[in-house]
């Protein structure tokens, strides 16, 4: 069973393979180090892994921003998605949220050993959902609050907890800054917060 590997930390991606390879399942059949190098080996690809596990911070990236990408490609091939298993250090509920929203599997904290990371791959194969405990925990105790949004604003939330200005989130967003504007408006009068910084602490 293929497997693709996005994560730009080459330590850690030689215990994965290792991890994979040794079930005598799985086999790494790519490896990414960058947004721009997933992108590509998937546009190359004759055929898609049946799975892919996708670090959330690369680098400078967005690691997220690659679930769109291949939403839009598996439709315009007329081909399945194959599940996506997000892993990230960080433990940001927001984060864990957008990336679900995004059409991600399942969440995996690095935090996590080969049995979880195992049990991970095996949950969401099977057509579940899978999210660390710890996790889960977070989720369940923010979920009134994301809730409240709507996919694009949350898209806005996500940037501005990066700090970018509104410029920034605009070019990111791909849309006009008074838009942006009304996005940040709009999430100011859901949340009843004022400022950027208030934001960024949920």
């Amino acid at each position: 069973m293929e497997v693709l590997l996005i994560d730009d930390h080459p330590m850690l991606n030689a215990g994965i393979v290792s991890i994979l390879e040794q079930t005598g399942i799985f086999k790494v059949c790519a490896q990414a180090q960058s947004l721009k190098e997933a992108i590509s080996v998937v546009e190359k690809s004759e055929t898609l892994p049946s799975l892919i596990i996708l670090d959330m911070l690369l680098g400078e990236d967005n690691g997220l921003d690659f679930l769109p990408m291949l939403e839009k490609y598996c439709h315009n091939k007329k081909i399945p998605k194959p599940p996506v298993l997000v892993c990230s250090a960080l433990g940001d509920p927001f984060k864990i949220q957008a990336a679900f929203n995004s059409g991600a599997a399942g969440f995996l904290s690095k935090t996590g050993g080969k049995e979880e990371l195992l049990k991970a791959i095996d949950t969401i194969l099977s057509g579940k959902v899978y999210v660390s405990g710890e996790v889960n925990i977070k989720l369940k105790n923010n979920s009134s609050v994301y809730a409240k949004f709507s996919k694009r604003e949350m898209d806005v939330i996500d940037l501005l907890k990066m700090n970018k200005s509104n410029k920034q989130i605009a070019d990111s967003l791909h849309i006009n800054i008074r838009t942006v504007e009304n996005y940040i408006s709009k999430i100011y009068f859901k949340t009843g917060y004022s400022s950027r910084e208030e934001v960024q602490r949920l």
